[in-house]
């Protein structure tokens, strides 16, 4: 099934500043969203106004026909979201902390696959806090690939990755999009995925002037 992900005129401010306004997009099953643009432009504020966590001022968010703006059932079931924080229990084991979330998720069955996907198999009985950091990403992703959700939302994952584990992230992203799956990808990285499933999108374009004046942009 072709499905289809969007928004429409979305703009979002927060405390008396607006991060961006009349933003747009559409995106179909097997096509990734690249985000891109300074500091401040709201790469990070769209995905948090996606999942539900900031409520834009303006505009809405469709799938397959149907509004699904702020709606936590949808989102918790359909979206899998990584952040800037890896959101690992440092005191637990990798394993221990996969299997508290794809408990709650019902994807047990998923742990070994996503391990082995992101090159940490060895790693699965080490507690978090003994990780490097791009290690500690690796798991984070790993955890996150087990989400039973359909779209992925990524803010930055390449951070603290080496080159192999950028490798293993560009490898399962494109398996994600070959099965039908949608990405929004906040990065200025070079994913290894060919452009024809790439749409790329500049904040930049859809923020008030004044927000990068200072800043020299």
């Amino acid at each position: 099934m072709n499905n289809n992900y969007s928004a429409t005129n979305l703009s979002v401010r927060r405390s008396e500043k607006k991060i961006f306004e009349n933003l747009s997009f559409s995106l179909t099953s097997g096509k990734l969203l690249k985000l891109i643009g300074p500091n401040g432009s709201g790469k990070s504020t769209l995905l948090k106004a996606l999942i539900g966590l900031i409520e834009p001022e303006t505009g809405d968010v469709i799938f397959d026909q149907e509004s699904v703006l702020m709606d936590q059932e949808w989102i918790s079931e359909n979206i899998c979201y990584l952040g800037h924080k890896n959101t690992l229990k440092r005191e637990f084991t990798v394993i221990e902390n996969l299997h508290f979330w794809t408990k709650i998720w019902g994807t047990l069955d998923q742990i070994d696959h996503s391990l082995k996907l992101m090159g940490i198999e060895y790693l699965r009985d080490t507690p978090v806090r003994y990780l490097s950091s791009g290690q500690t990403r690796r798991a984070a992703l790993a955890r996150s690939i087990c989400h039973p959700g359909s779209i992925w939302l990524f803010d930055e994952p390449t951070v603290g990755l080496d080159e192999e584990g950028l490798s293993l992230l560009s490898i399962t992203m494109k398996s994600h999009l070959d099965m039908g799956g949608i990405i929004l990808c906040a990065t200025h990285v070079n994913l290894g995925i060919d452009q024809k499933y790439i749409t790329v999108l500049n904040l930049a374009d859809f923020s008030l002037q004044s927000n990068f004046e200072k800043r020299g942009w």
